[in-house]
């Protein structure tokens, strides 16, 4: 983005957390919501396809784990993307949301043999994770051909990245065949050789923290092994790379570093060949097309001092921030402090934690920020958290699911507002912990002991 695109990304989300305030969105009785700012994702779309542009044909899409909510699905499906799931309810979450099954993606690494016979039978592309599953694809095609694209994740062992959770590409990763192992590239070549039906490779390095280099890396690692199978076997028989998403976003100030061009610039460094249309490229991007987007906005309902620290208790901790409060020097998150109006305060700074609701004493989502002074009934910001934040919820203390709401600004610069997602009751909360069978385990007792 440009500096006026960012500045415009910023007084947008000024402009909707007053707004938000105004029209009750957020307050006393709706102490905690999600915004999502739609002209900024709908900008984040555009920047990745202009920087892919080229004569190679490619296949974005969206990575179902970073936000699953179908509204959002459905934006990114009418943007002209596809989607990668993992897991049967990003399957379902995906389909609900309009995507055709040739826009599909399915990566689950634990795939069972009902997921597998649905995306064999609806032309689904998958990428197969290992030789097990290979095998149990032999079995359910018997002998017919696939209807879809059928390719192997490739475990390039190229290393970690800073945060080692969230490195696929390490020596001992779980996920795809790992290639620096003995005999691992002939036995995938070999499985190629047998397999007509196996068209792709696909390899996905990791995402926060990996650098641009180490992904491209892998990459072209995957690229070099496409060359060697087509060129051993004869014939172009892998027709696509599927080259996963990962690119990492900073958390720590307003503008889009790396950017999908820089993305793009490092793999043709690496792979020059990978652009020039032998094969059809797929991403699976997630973070960096939403994160910058989001903003949670919580109201504080306390303020107190311990040890020399002013401390502000909000309703955004673990719940809703899980990996910035249980990971915090790998995940920090930009905080902004408005009044209650929804106004961003001014004034003289003070050292500051902020807190959330959560029963432990480590549910901080920031620690030791100079911000100005936080008083009750304040606005806390949490910028960056558009992906896996308030759409992936952790039930810790059975604290409900907060509303999400998506706004665009008009030409007058007006906000807009759409609801994405209902904020949960807690009498849904409530039945969500097995209320219909509040009495089951007694009656088990009470039968049990009338047996004996």
């Amino acid at each position: 983005m440009t500096s006026g695109s960012l500045h415009q990304r910023g007084t947008a989300r000024e402009a909707a957390l007053a707004r938000a305030v105004e029209d009750g969105l957020l307050g006393p009785r709706t102490p905690l919501v999600g915004l999502l700012d739609v002209d900024g994702v709908l900008a984040a779309v555009d920047a990745l396809n202009e920087a892919f542009e080229g004569p190679a044909p490619v296949q974005h899409t969206f990575a179902a784990k970073a936000c699953g909510l179908v509204p959002v699905l459905r934006l990114l499906a009418e943007a002209g993307m596809g989607c990668e799931v993992a897991s049967p309810g990003e399957l379902e979450q995906a389909l609900a949301a309009g995507f055709t099954y040739d826009r599909l993606v399915f990566d689950s690494p634990a795939k069972t043999v009902e997921e597998l016979e649905f995306a064999l039978a609806h032309g689904i592309a998958i990428n197969l994770d290992n030789f097990q599953e290979m095998a149990r694809v032999d079995g359910l095609l018997a002998g017919r051909e696939a209807a879809g694209p059928i390719g192997l994740r490739v475990n390039p062992q190229v290393g970690a990245g800073a945060i080692g959770a969230m490195s696929t590409a390490t020596a001992t990763s779980k996920f795809g065949v790992a290639l620096r192992d003995e005999g691992a590239v002939d036995a995938v070549i070999e499985a190629f050789a047998r397999r007509p039906w196996l068209n792709r490779l696909h390899a996905h390095v990791g995402s926060q923290g990996c650098p641009l280099p180490l992904i491209a890396q892998g990459v072209r690692t995957a690229y070099e092994l496409a060359e060697r199978i087509n060129r051993e076997l004869g014939r172009a028989q892998i027709t696509g790379l599927d080259i996963g998403g990962g690119l990492p976003v900073n958390f720590d100030g307003e503008d889009d570093r790396p950017t999908y061009a820089d993305h793009v610039a490092e793999l043709r460094s690496a792979a020059p060949g990978l652009f020039d249309g032998r094969y059809a490229l797929i991403t699976e991007f997630g973070r960096s097309l939403l994160a910058k987007s989001g903003t949670i906005a919580s109201v504080v309902e306390y303020t107190k001092s311990a040890g020399g620290r002013r401390i502000a208790v909000t309703h955004a901790g673990a719940q809703v921030a899980t990996r910035t409060v249980f990971m915090p020097d790998a995940w920090p998150l930009r905080v902004g402090v408005f009044d209650a109006a929804g106004r961003p305060k001014q004034g003289p700074a003070e050292v500051v934690d902020i807190a959330g609701p959560c029963c432990f004493a480590g549910d901080l989502t920031a620690t030791g920020r100079e911000l100005p002074a936080v008083e009750p009934g304040d606005v806390v910001a949490l910028y960056d958290t558009g992906a896996y934040y308030f759409s992936s919820h952790f039930s810790y203390n059975s604290l409900p699911r907060p509303a999400v709401y998506g706004y665009r600004t008009d030409s007058r610069g007006q906000i807009a507002f759409a609801l994405v997602r209902e904020a949960q009751s807690v009498r849904a909360v409530v039945e969500e912990s097995g209320l219909a069978q509040a009495d089951a385990l007694v009656a088990l007792g009470t039968d049990q002991s009338a047996e004996r």
